[in-house]
């Protein structure tokens, strides 16, 4: 039974804070809100501070900005509306530019732990794969012991990856975005605490990706124990 109950609890903290997100984006990304959409307003902010080099993209992937090319891309799915949604999604990316400009050296070691992180998790992965037949086909058990030890460590990369991007996150929604949507009367005061809960609830799916993963290298050790 109390293993039953943990597992519960697992699933509540890794699958709540997604469902909640969605709930709260959805929530304030209905309505009509802005004079134009949340890419007019990255434009408008990217101009209005100065980011020179800076450019804004729509993407079909998912909101984001890239440091490497000096751009905030969004899609119009969801920052293409004239939602608060799309309007604080919008700022929040404006926020991840302004670290850049400022040379923030916690993003910077995120983006290279990312790139590494793509490659090092499909590594892992194809090391849990050979390391017990590796072992059984060389009869020495303590290969496949070495290679199992190696893939649950670079697995767990992704974890340090969703670690590190938290704080990242944080800061360019509460210490970034949402003073930029105050102090330049973007939002009026009364959808201020709705525009924290949107940011809050992105920042806690970041949270929710790192048990996750957490959880996938649990997996994998108790299956190769038995």
């Amino acid at each position: 039974m109390p293993y039953v109950a943990w597992l519960v609890v697992l699933i509540v903290l890794i699958a709540g804070p997604g469902l909640w997100a969605r709930h709260v984006l959805e929530r304030y990304g209905r309505d009509e809100y802005f004079s134009g959409t949340g890419i007019d307003l990255a434009r408008i902010l990217v101009r209005d501070l100065n980011l020179a080099g800076v450019g804004v993209e729509t993407t079909e992937l998912g909101d984001h900005y890239d440091p490497r090319d000096k751009v905030v891309r969004l899609n119009p799915a969801s920052s293409g509306k004239r939602s608060l949604t799309a309007v604080v999604v919008a700022a929040h990316e404006v926020g991840h530019a302004l670290q850049d400009q400022s040379g923030d050296g916690l993003l910077r070691f995120r983006t290279g732990l990312v790139m590494f992180g793509i490659w090092a998790e499909r590594i892992g992965a194809a090391a849990l794969m050979i390391a017990p037949l590796l072992g059984a086909a060389l009869q020495v058990p303590m290969v496949g012991r070495l290679l199992l030890v190696g893939a649950v460590f670079v697995l767990g990369i992704p974890v340090v990856v969703h670690l590190v991007t938290l704080p990242v996150e944080l800061d360019a929604s509460f210490n970034r975005a949402l003073p930029l949507l105050k102090t330049g009367k973007y939002i009026p005061p009364e959808d201020e605490r709705a525009a924290r809960r949107i940011l809050t609830a992105c920042a806690l799916t970041y949270l929710a990706q790192a048990l996750a993963s957490m959880f996938n290298i649990l997996r994998w050790v108790r299956l190769f124990r038995r």
